[in-house]
């Protein structure tokens, strides 16, 4: 009996040791299982893939109300009124005609092409004592006017430069702060007002003297 007990107990530390290595051997594999997603050839691979990447470029775009150096300009004569007269305009922009008026617009920049009968030649006393209180009537938060003679190519005109609040926009409701640039030419009992807007930190001022300088009588 002492053997026969003997022999059992050996037969089951045998079985006890034989479970217990394969228990091991098993939380092993499953360690090296669950780690091979993040093992270090793993990320090394990624992160030479991300830096192999280039960095993508910063995106260049003009300030807001920024005419392109590259646009283009067409000219322009009143289909009807008096049609004396042609001036170049930004190609592409929208046209709205309003009575004697034709305004071009393009975002936040405005082009406005008036005109009228007249007894006289503006100057900058007339323009000083009428245009200018007519306008702080009608443009929102209206100041800073100057009034000028200046010379363009059809000669001399009288310029009033002023600054004012856009109208608020339906969409996003802001309002922009603009400055205005408002050319008074003459001829032979007619006048043609250009008014050109765009934001205040806009930087027009080429765009501007093209459009001005170009008004040609005909």
């Amino acid at each position: 009996m002492a053997h026969a007990r003997t022999a059992a107990a050996g037969l089951a530390l045998v079985a006890a040791v034989t479970v217990a290595g394969c228990s091991g051997g098993g939380s092993h594999a499953g360690a090296a299982s669950k780690g091979s997603p993040v093992s270090s050839g793993s990320s090394s691979s990624s992160s030479g893939g991300g830096g192999a990447q280039p960095s993508p470029a910063p995106t260049e775009s003009n300030p807001p109300g920024d005419i392109p150096d590259n646009q283009v300009y067409v000219a322009f004569r009143p289909a009807g009124g008096f049609s004396g007269f042609t001036v170049k305009v930004p190609e592409g922009w929208a046209r709205t005609d309003k009575g004697a008026a034709t305004v071009f617009t393009d975002k936040l920049n405005t082009v406005r092409v008036t005109t009228a009968t007249a007894t006289a030649a503006p100057t900058a006393g007339s323009v000083t004592s009428t245009v200018v209180p007519q306008l702080r009537s009608q443009v929102a938060k209206f100041a800073q006017p100057k009034v000028s003679e200046v010379q363009r190519h059809s000669g001399r005109v009288v310029r009033l430069t002023y600054q004012g609040d856009s109208a608020k926009d339906p969409v996003t409701g802001k309002v922009v702060r603009d400055a205005f640039e408002r050319y008074a030419f003459y001829r032979q009992g007619h006048e043609v007002d250009l008014t050109l807007s765009g934001p205040v930190n806009a930087d027009n001022v080429d765009p501007w003297r093209i459009v001005s300088d170009s008004l040609t009588w005909r």
